[in-house]
């Protein structure tokens, strides 16, 4: 299948690095290589790029796409692996930016094998990278029910967890269910019929998919090792496509940007500079030409960050 990206908010999350020559940069999701690129062009001849996935199709379309540019390194590993990564590359500080393209790819979604969709029989697979031995299958199969419970209304705010879980724990009795549309298909039949235009099973795939990639804490963690690589003016920018992933980056931005963290009742404050400078309060979204070219795009929020400690 050929490799299909549609990179999201390309010129806005670029601009918002205001990338320079000669400094060093980081994209945490290399996908497509559509951020990438773009970075690559503003950075020539004397930047340099280091360019993150985990995803196979990702790095063999990317590496086609991108091979002309001499600055560029791609690794193939989890950007959660950031600082050992830029360690072992004799990088001890971002001085340019650093650049989240957070969530499944559009390849990712529309290759039928990968699991992602609910509208396409698969295996229940949903991991970004292949190699992990842990899958979609395994959380559907061997969770109990109140951990299905858990994950549903945490990472999907599914209001019918309870009884799609005992749905789920109960066919599974009689059946494993090795599917998406198995698992789709279970879940329309034990939830009432409700006016809307999301498909009935869009939220448990979603909290499916985010529990088998650890994508929440992933980007918690992660977020929070990349403020100790930059540099002094370094720019961190994040494109979100859910409200938890978005919350995470609001709070940490909101966090680290705050002169005084102490309690009300305290006389001296204690607390340490902030690290960053909010670039915009509010979120930017996609323009309406953009959302038209590609509809997935309505959901992206984009928030920007300076360090300035």
């Amino acid at each position: 299948m050929e490799f299909k990206h549609y990179t999201v908010m390309k010129n806005e999350a670029v601009d918002a690095l205001e990338c320079k020559n000669g400094l060093i940069y980081v994209d945490c999701t290399l996908g497509g290589g559509g951020h990438s690129e773009l970075i690559l062009k503003r950075i020539s001849p004397d930047g340099r790029l280091i360019s993150f996935d985990v995803d196979d199709d990702a790095i063999m379309a990317a590496s086609e796409r991108l091979k002309d540019y001499k600055n560029l390194t791609i690794v193939k590993d989890s950007y959660t692996n950031i600082k050992k990564v830029l360690h072992s590359l004799g990088i001890e500080k971002i001085n340019g930016g650093v650049l989240f393209d957070l969530g499944a790819s559009y390849h990712q979604f529309n290759k039928a094998e990968r699991g992602f969709s609910f509208s396409k029989e698969a295996p229940l697979d949903m991991r970004f990278n292949q190699d992990s031995d842990f899958s979609a299958g395994d959380v559907v199969n061997s969770y109990s029910e109140q951990d299905l419970v858990r994950i549903f209304s945490e990472y999907g705010e599914e209001r019918f967890s309870k009884r799609i879980a005992k749905a789920i724990v109960e066919q599974r009795k009689l059946k494993k269910i090795e599917t998406t549309t198995k698992l789709a298909d279970l879940i329309i039949e034990c939830t009432p019929h409700v006016k809307t235009s999301i498909h009935p099973a869009t939220r448990v795939f979603q909290a499916i998919r985010i529990e088998v990639n650890h994508e929440l804490q992933n980007v918690k963690n992660t977020l929070n090792d990349v403020l100790d690589l930059l540099d002094v003016g370094a720019i961190i920018s994040v494109i979100s496509f859910h409200s938890l992933e978005d919350r995470i980056v609001k709070h940490l931005f909101k966090y680290h940007s705050q002169r005084c963290h102490c309690e009300k009742n305290q006389m001296i404050c204690t607390c340490p500079p902030p690290k960053l400078e909010l670039v915009n309060k509010k979120p930017i979204m996609a323009s309406e030409n953009e959302i038209s070219e590609n509809p997935p795009s309505r959901s992206a929020k984009l928030r920007i960050a300076r360090c300035i400690n």
